[in-house]
């Protein structure tokens, strides 16, 4: 009897290319991927733990997944499972833990149960990397993985105690899943890791990497997610004004106080953070930025936040991701004085998220009147919808277009509803562009 299985995940890009991974190797192995509110025979939590929120986010996904169906096999993967392992494997909703080294096993090991075999995780392969391309996705992108693990060890995060220290992925083998998922149909590739600026293997850093993939030949968006702003090279920036390359990036900035900056012991300061800005801005001046935004360090003052603010509206990002500076176990931060009550970091989170949103406001504003090319990512009620090159969320009329399809609009003003999407019109349907 065909069996079905159901995905959840919690947390960072990274995790969601594993999940997709994942999801293609079962559905190849005769699995019927089903929505996570589904009842199914399986479910895979790949959970989060960078912060407090993410660790209930998480169970809560597992108690739900232990309800959805009959004795269904449940296994929790991520970085929650590496951090709390053992009370996870404590509990009896739970069929099996798998640590991020071991994640690439999850199928076989799924396989395994229902043969009757005795085996745990860790007795697994461990491989990083050893995922098969994606070829089943709800989405139109596909993300490649290129790196895992970080050496930075800022005082507040947990991450290289989860995922490890960096270890970056052999370069045929990245360009080798790049043309497989195009060869699946996919139009953007989104580059991804945790700490994809210091990819570094045989000698070919990020900026070279880059220049392989886009000189594969077909029409198609490389996306670079989330990025830290350290590590970056002239050949890079230069990069970063090719055609097939989509002219935003996520810049973590975390805070806009140097005194905050090196208590968190970042790799950069406020003043070279906004440097990478106004270098990439004076070759691309439409060039989007958004950011991830911590509030209430511990000992952040008030000075120190309105420092954050001013950095926030110099580099007039399109977007930001505020959360709150929670405790992790295990981190210096965590046993830092001065820890900041949390009804200021909630009145903190609240300033920083109206900022952004009027920030956001203005950079669609500007693009009233402007062309740009978008790729449809879902049609409904006669409208299709998706994302332009600067990841600008576009509208328009869905006569005669088409799901996975690149094409030419020329961008409305923006609605006074309150929407922060851009309503266009398209320019000419039978012209697909990158």
């Amino acid at each position: 009897m065909k069996r079905s299985v159901a995905f959840k995940t919690l947390g960072c890009r990274l995790n969601q290319y594993e999940t997709d991974a994942l999801a293609s190797e079962f559905n190849g192995g005769g699995y019927d991927v089903v929505d996570f509110n589904a009842p199914a025979d399986v479910y895979v939590i790949n959970t989060c733990t960078v912060t407090s929120q993410s660790d209930q986010k998480s169970r809560q996904a597992i108690n739900k997944a232990a309800r959805g169906g009959k004795n269904p096999v449940v296994v929790v993967t991520g970085c929650m499972a590496k951090q709390h392992r053992e009370s996870l494997e404590a509990q009896d909703l739970i069929t099996y833990v798998v640590e991020n080294e071991h994640k690439t096993s999850i199928f076989p090991l799924v396989e395994a149960h229902y043969r009757k075999e005795i085996l745990h995780p860790v007795h697994q392969t461990t491989d990083l990397f050893g995922y098969r391309s994606v070829d089943t996705s709800s989405r139109t992108r596909s993300f490649i993985k290129i790196q895992d693990g970080c050496d930075n060890l800022c005082t507040f995060c947990i991450i290289p105690f989860v995922r490890g220290l960096a270890v970056s992925r052999p370069v045929q083998d990245i360009v080798d899943n790049a043309v497989d998922v195009l060869k699946a149909g996919y139009k953007e590739l989104v580059i991804t890791g945790v700490n994809i600026g210091r990819y570094d293997s045989e000698g070919v850093g990020l900026d070279g990497l880059l220049s392989r993939i886009v000189a594969l030949p077909g029409d198609f968006r490389v996306r670079i997610s989330s990025i830290e702003p350290d590590g970056f090279t002239d050949a890079f920036f230069e990069m970063l004004e090719h055609p097939k390359v989509m002219p935003h990036l996520h810049l973590c900035l975390q805070s806009g106080s140097e005194r905050v900056l090196r208590r968190m012991r970042r790799m950069y300061t406020a003043e070279q953070f906004m440097r990478m800005v106004e270098r990439i801005r004076g070759r691309l001046p439409d060039f989007n930025f958004s950011t991830d935004m911590m509030v209430g360090f511990p000992g952040e003052t008030e000075q120190d936040f309105e420092d954050s603010l001013a950095v926030c509206r110099q580099a007039a990002f399109s977007h930001i991701h505020t959360f709150k500076y929670s405790i992790r176990s295990g981190t210096r931060a965590e046993r830092m004085d001065d820890q900041v009550p949390e009804p200021v970091k909630k009145e903190r989170s609240a300033a920083v998220r109206a900022l952004a949103e009027s920030m956001k406001l203005r950079y669609l504003e500007r693009w009233a009147g402007r062309d740009e090319s978008m790729l449809v990512e879902r049609i409904r009620d006669g409208r299709a919808s998706g994302y332009g090159r600067h990841f600008i969320p576009l509208e328009t009329d869905a006569l005669g277009l088409a799901y996975n399809q690149v094409v030419p609009v020329r961008i409305e003003p923006l609605a006074t509803d309150g929407a922060a999407v851009l309503h266009a019109k398209v320019r000419n349907s039978t012209m697909a562009i990158t």
